[in-house]
């Protein structure tokens, strides 16, 4: 299996595009036509919902964008039987050919690192993925157990940068010697980043850098050139397309160097929120798909 940065790009440049499909099984935003995803957290009635939208969208991604990004918080709140519905979708979408970005934030320290590597990091882990997000913020140290079983999966690591939310510069924006935090971050992964540089000319180390921050995300572009970048806030958290694509690299006729997740816009479109049926729901979902391709690749 390739370096995962030659994954990423040749998945790029398949489907012409970097929008990642982020699935956050909101329990109270699964259509009714799915079950009653509401019901009783780790019922059979809430499971059995989740599962067959899970599914769903797994099927509306394929061949369409280059990866999925499920968030496992959402699965771990429904129990046991949520965690294997994440395993199975999961293994679903390697198998479809779609790249799966797990969205664990995983980070502690010696042996508690190597165990969530093991768990979530390759094909063959237990939560299968392509890439794992991950919380660098207990130091550079706790970062080796992922780096290691990253290296010998061939897969990807999405380390916490410059993160979309409101309040991401109490802390990452603190001077340092008059430099933000993040970037003296972004200069300490740059070398682990340059070491895992595969033949496409990306690295399968990247960085999460939020759309809502296009100024500082070119700044760490310029520290991390060959770093892929899953970039959130696109959509429904308020960003548009010219600031998510602000750390991305024009090819021709699509846009490289990571992925622009959409989950709430793309899964939940308000466009989908009255279909009457299931095949109702996939055509809005399939057409809310193409119409982003076509925003983001007319910039």
């Amino acid at each position: 299996m390739n370096n995962f940065g030659d994954r990423l790009a040749e998945a790029n440049r398949q489907t012409q595009t970097p929008l990642c499909m982020g699935i956050d099984p909101h329990v109270k935003m699964i259509p009714a036509l799915f079950g009653n995803a509401a019901a009783e957290a780790g019922s059979d009635e809430a499971l059995t919902a989740i599962a067959n939208f899970c599914d769903a969208c797994v099927k509306a991604a394929t061949g369409r964008v280059p990866a999925i990004k499920p968030q496992a918080a959402f699965f771990e709140m429904q129990g046991p039987k949520g965690m294997q519905i994440l395993q199975d979708l999961g293994h679903a979408a390697i198998d479809a050919g779609l790249l799966v970005i797990m969205d664990a934030k995983r980070g502690d320290i010696g042996s508690t690192s190597s165990a969530y590597a093991s768990a979530w990091i390759g094909h063959d882990a237990l939560f299968p993925s392509d890439a794992l997000t991950i919380n660098p913020w207990l130091g550079i140290d706790t970062l080796e157990p992922f780096i290691d079983r990253a290296d010998a999966t061939n897969s990807g690591l999405f380390i916490l940068n410059r993160t979309s939310n409101p309040g991401a510069g109490d802390l990452q924006d603190r001077l340092v010697d008059d430099i933000p935090l993040y970037m003296h971050l972004a200069s300490m992964l740059a070398p682990i980043a340059a070491a895992r540089i595969g033949a496409s000319g990306w690295s399968s180390i990247g960085i999460v850098a939020g759309a809502t921050w296009p100024a500082e995300a070119n700044a760490l572009r310029s520290t991390l050139p060959n770093s892929p970048f899953l970039v959130p806030g696109f959509g429904a958290q308020g960003a548009g397309p010219e600031k998510a694509l602000a750390s991305l690299i024009r090819n021709h006729d699509y846009w490289q160097g990571g992925l622009i997740n959409s989950t709430r816009g793309l899964i939940f479109p308000e466009s989908a929120r009255d279909a009457s049926s299931i095949d109702a729901w996939k055509s809005a979902i399939l057409a809310k798909i193409d119409m982003d391709k076509q925003v983001l690749n007319s910039i």
